[in-house]
C-alpha cells in the first residue's frame, strides 16, 4: 500500500564483490522506482569518460620525419609500430607525474616487446604485447611522451602541445573496458516495486575496478557541489544527528552486531527487521507479539538491549525519533 512521504526512501544496503583484480561487481539497494536507472546511468558515463588513465601521445624515432615513414632495419613501418605501441598499457610510476619522456635504445637483433619497454619512470601492464622486429645490424632509438589523462584525444589536438619533432599519437586514456549495469526488482516490507541496481566493472589493471567506481562517484559529486555555492543544497539528512551522534551511530548498526541467538534473528529476518534502531523503536508487546519469539528469546533481547544502555519500549528524544522514522521509511 502507498504511503504518503515528504523524502524518498534512502538505500541502506551496498555489496562490493571484487571478482578478479580488474573485475568488480558492486550493488547498492533498496532504491525507490525509478531512482536506481537514474543514478546509474550517469555513473556508467562517468566510468567511461572520465577514470584516469595513461596513453602515449607523442613519438620521435631517429632517422623517421612523419608517420607514412620506413624505420631501417626494422620490419615494422612506422605506421604499424605506431599501432603496436598503442596496445601497451603504460602507468606512470610517480603518481604526482602527470608527463614523463622515455628514452629507448636498442642494438641488434631483437623481438620488441612490451616488458622490454618497462622504465624506473613507466610500468606496463600487458608485458607480452608484440612491438616489432629489429635485424641484427640495426641501432633503433626512440622517445616516448606518456601522458596522463581521460578520454579519448586525436592526434590533431596533441599536435600543437607537444615538440615538432614529436609525431602526434591518439591517446586513449581511458582504463575501464566494460562497464554494465542491471536492474532487479527487491521486496521491501511487501512492497515488491522496490530497485536493486547492480554494475559490473572490468578494466585494464592500470586501476582496479573498485577504484574506478570510487573515482567516478567522487567526480559526480564534485559536479554536483557547484550547485550548493549559491543555493544552499540541503542534503536531505536530519541535522539532530549532529546533537546526538553516539546514539543515532548505535541505532543505524545492524541488528547482528548484537550477537543474539539463532532462534531471534531468525524471527527478525522473517519480519524483514534489520537494524537495533528498528528493534528500539518496537513496543514492548510488539516485541512479545513476534511469531515464534518466546519468553526466553525476549529475555535475551532485552539483556542485550541493555548493555548497550536501552530497555524494550525505549522513549527517545523526538528528534532521535523522527530520524529513526525517516532511516528505516517508518511512519511515526
Amino acid at each position: 500500500m502507498k504511503t504518503i512521504k515528504t523524502f524518498p526512501f534512502v538505500p541502506t544496503n551496498i555489496d562490493v564483490q571484487q571478482i578478479t583484480p580488474n573485475r568488480a561487481r558492486i550493488s547498492a539497494y533498496p532504491f525507490e522506482t525509478g531512482y536506481a536507472i537514474t543514478l546509474a546511468h550517469p555513473i556508467r558515463r562517468l566510468l567511461m569518460s572520465s577514470s584516469v588513465g595513461y596513453s602515449v601521445v607523442g613519438i620521435k624515432i631517429d632517422g623517421v620525419t612523419h608517420e607514412f615513414d620506413s624505420i631501417r632495419g626494422v620490419t615494422e613501418d612506422v605506421s604499424l609500430f605506431i599501432i603496436n605501441l598503442r596496445k601497451l598499457q603504460f602507468k606512470i610510476k610517480d603518481p604526482e607525474e602527470t608527463n614523463v619522456v622515455v628514452n629507448y635504445s636498442f642494438l641488434g637483433e631483437k623481438i620488441l616487446l612490451g616488458s622490454d619497454l618497462k622504465t624506473d619512470k613507466v610500468d606496463i601492464i600487458n608485458p607480452n604485447v608484440y612491438i616489432a622486429t629489429i635485424n641484427d645490424d640495426t641501432k633503433l632509438d626512440f622517445s616516448l611522451i606518456i601522458n596522463k589523462g581521460i578520454g579519448y584525444v586525436s592526434s590533431e589536438d596533441i599536435r600543437d602541445t607537444i615538440l615538432d619533432t614529436f609525431i602526434p599519437v591518439d591517446a586513449y586514456f581511458t582504463p575501464v573496458k566494460k562497464i554494465v549495469y542491471e536492474i532487479e526488482n527487491v521486496l521491501v516490507k511487501d512492497d515488491p516495486t522496490f530497485e536493486k541496481v547492480i554494475f559490473d566493472i572490468e578494466t585494464d589493471g592500470r586501476i582496479s575496478a573498485i577504484d574506478a567506481f570510487k573515482y567516478a562517484i567522487s567526480i559526480m559529486y564534485k559536479q554536483m557541489s557547484i550547485f550548493n555555492q549559491e543555493l544552499n543544497i540541503l542534503d536531505g539528512s536530519d541535522k539532530s544527528i549532529e546533537q546526538e551522534p553516539n546514539e543515532a551511530k548505535i541505532l543505524f548498526q545492524k541488528i547482528e552486531t548484537l550477537n543474539l541467538s539463532a532462534r531471534c534473528s531468525n524471527c527478525f529476518d522473517k519480519i524483514g527487521l534489520k537494524y537495533i534502531g528498528e528493534l528500539v523503536l518496537m513496543e514492548e508487546n510488539d516485541l512479545k507479539n513476534i511469531k515464534n519469539l518466546g519468553k526466553r528469546s525476549y529475555d535475551e533481547i532485552a539483556e542485550k538491549l541493555k548493555e548497550i544502555g536501552y530497555q524494550v519500549g525505549e522513549k527517545l528524544p523526538n528528534n532521535i525519533k523522527e530520524l529513526l522514522y525517516k532511516k528505516f521509511n517508518k511512519q511515526s
